[in-house]
């Protein structure tokens, strides 16, 4: 049995992979071949979808999370797909580098991050995948290609940036790094209309600007974390403790368990928790205040949307909310993030805002995600493939611009379907398979 993180997602692959180099990745494939099955390879969990899961073939990274090389000079670190972010960043930090930008969550591996486009916020800054300089595939005949930044034909790179899984095993990634930082995060409440009103100037002012906001509530949770020139001041394991866990996680499941037993209590709950979150300040390597612990499990939609409509379809989501009294105590996420040029990327080519929506654990999502991803649709919203949507192939192409310049790529490296699954038949279609207009 394999589950991810948010555990409503699971399979029984009959056979379960876990190589320890290259050699044993292409061992695997050619196992698969000669069975003549489809083989996923799983990262940390972190996705909400079946985006993983296989009952053919199965793959994990777990033995393959080494630092390869590190060049100081040119910030260029190459490293093994199974590496985990947070595992990464420790090495870093050692080297005295550290990635330009990141998500909150740093359990999942390099691999699985570059492929759902997981990304971080900050108006000026890219998704993860925009990092890596170069990305090394072993492919289903068990050869292994590197495609860089630098190739003349570029297609296949910028495909293998966001491939969702499905051109080859991703057996290292060369990332582009910056000397290691400090950031200066703060978190305060403000009125949200307010918020929403200078959302752009917000995003132009810091380094990195997101909020969050609690449906029935009218105040906007900030965060904006910026860098200075100044030395870490790591907070006291006391305090960290206190603040990350006991608050953030303890004190919060309790209030998230309330509203699950008595959902006509969750609009005066979530303004209860609005009004205790109150304002903190942190001043600490890059890394440790981007990172933030999560203990309660979720799961969770995430649409990118042109910039200039963030603001209109969040006002739009939580007049749904309030108008059906759909009973959801989780907050909502807004984030800011910059272009970039990868095929499938939710960003491809546009300025971008995303909007998150999420569920507590064992409360029913489906009618809540459906509703918000019907707003999505109409602000022309992509989905971040690692989080739930209700799209096909068919909905999805008119959205991105290089589609079937990444359907092409996807047909020259994996021509067979090896690294298909149920999700990939779905959403991207059986490879060769034309999608109509």
């Amino acid at each position: 049995m394999w589950r991810n993180w948010a555990g409503d997602e699971s399979c029984r692959p009959r056979v379960i992979e876990r190589p320890g180099s290259v050699a044993e990745v292409a061992a695997a494939l050619e196992r698969a071949e000669t069975a003549g099955e489809r083989l996923r390879v799983a990262g940390s969990g972190h996705s909400f979808t079946d985006v993983a899961c296989s009952d053919e073939r199965l793959m994990t990274l777990e033995r393959m999370g080494r630092v390869l090389d590190v060049d100081r000079a040119s910030g260029l670190v190459r490293v093994e797909g199974g590496i985990t972010l947070r595992a990464l960043n420790a090495e870093l930090a050692a080297h005295g580098l550290a990635l330009e930008n990141l998500g909150d969550i740093d359990a999942q591996t390099v691999a699985g991050a570059i492929s759902t486009a997981t990304h971080g916020t900050g108006a000026r800054l890219p998704n993860l995948s925009a990092q890596a300089e170069a990305v090394e595939l072993v492919l289903a005949d068990g050869s292994t290609r590197r495609f860089a930044a630098t190739d003349a034909d570029r297609d296949p790179y910028l495909a293998a940036r966001v491939g969702v899984g499905s051109l080859g095993v991703i057996s290292a990634v060369t990332l582009r790094c910056v000397p290691a930082f400090t950031l200066h995060g703060v978190d305060a409440p403000a009125p949200l209309a307010e918020t929403l009103e200078r959302l752009d100037q917000h995003g132009a002012a810091n380094d990195h600007f997101e909020f969050y906001v609690f449906p029935y509530a009218r105040t906007a949770l900030t965060r904006t974390n910026n860098r200075v020139e100044a030395p870490p001041r790591p907070r006291s394991p006391r305090r960290a403790w206190a603040e990350d866990v006991l608050l953030t996680n303890h004190a919060f499941h309790a209030f998230c368990l309330a509203g699950r037993a008595a959902p006509p209590l969750i609009p005066a709950l979530n303004r209860i928790v609005t009004r205790v979150a109150g304002s903190s300040e942190k001043t600490d390597r890059s890394d440790r205040v981007f990172a933030t612990r999560r203990l309660v499990r979720f799961t969770e939609m995430e649409y990118a949307l042109p910039r200039e409509q963030t603001a209109a379809a969040l006002r739009r989501v939580l007049a749904l909310i309030e108008q059906r009294r759909l009973a959801v105590p989780f907050p909502i996420e807004v984030r800011l993030v910059a272009p970039d040029d990868a095929l499938l990327s939710p960003v491809h080519g546009r300025e971008s805002g995303y909007i998150a929506v999420h569920m507590f654990r064992g409360m029913e999502w489906r009618p809540y995600f459906r509703a918000v991803e019907q707003i999505m649709d109409e602000h022309d919203g992509r989905p971040h493939w690692g989080k739930r949507h209700f799209q096909t192939a068919a909905t999805l192409r008119p959205r991105y611009p290089a589609w079937d310049r990444f359907q092409a790529v996807r047909g020259r490296l994996d021509p067979a379907g090896r690294f298909g699954n149920m999700y990939t038949d779905r959403v991207l279609g059986p490879v060769g398979t034309p999608i109509a207009a």
